[in-house]
């Protein structure tokens, strides 16, 4: 049975800490979880956190990318948070920039940035 990554809500942003090994269909299973709750609960920014993460390949990046642009289709913004050096590195090596992906060193750093973006964006 795959593993699922579990999404909490803090607020209008959903929290993806992961804490399993990336398998293809652990990743699938995200995009798809991901993309419902987002519509769900109506929220605005996205965190997925990869502190422990420490191999990614070109499958895992890429489909990082892609939630980002799922989420930003359906008006939710994605931070990549608590990126590796090594992984930073891995995904530079296989030519793969997450474009459109936005990135903090850690949670705090990241919901600042959504907060930030939300800021820009409302006109409160």
């Amino acid at each position: 049975m795959t593993e699922r990554v579990p999404v909490l809500r803090i607020g209008d942003v959903l929290l993806v800490s992961i804490q399993v090994d990336l398998e293809d269909q652990t990743v699938l299973n995200l995009q798809e979880d991901l993309a419902a709750q987002i519509v769900a609960r109506s929220a605005r920014g996205v965190v997925i956190d990869i502190t422990a993460v420490e191999i990614v390949d070109s499958f895992v990046g890429r489909m990082l990318a892609t939630i980002a642009a799922i989420s930003r289709m359906l008006d939710a913004e994605t931070v990549v948070v608590g990126m590796r050096p090594a992984v930073a590195i891995t995904l530079v090596e296989l030519g793969l920039s997450l474009g459109g992906v936005r990135t903090a060193l850690d949670l705090e750093k990241g919901l600042a940035l959504l907060r930030r973006s939300d800021s820009r964006t409302d006109p409160a």
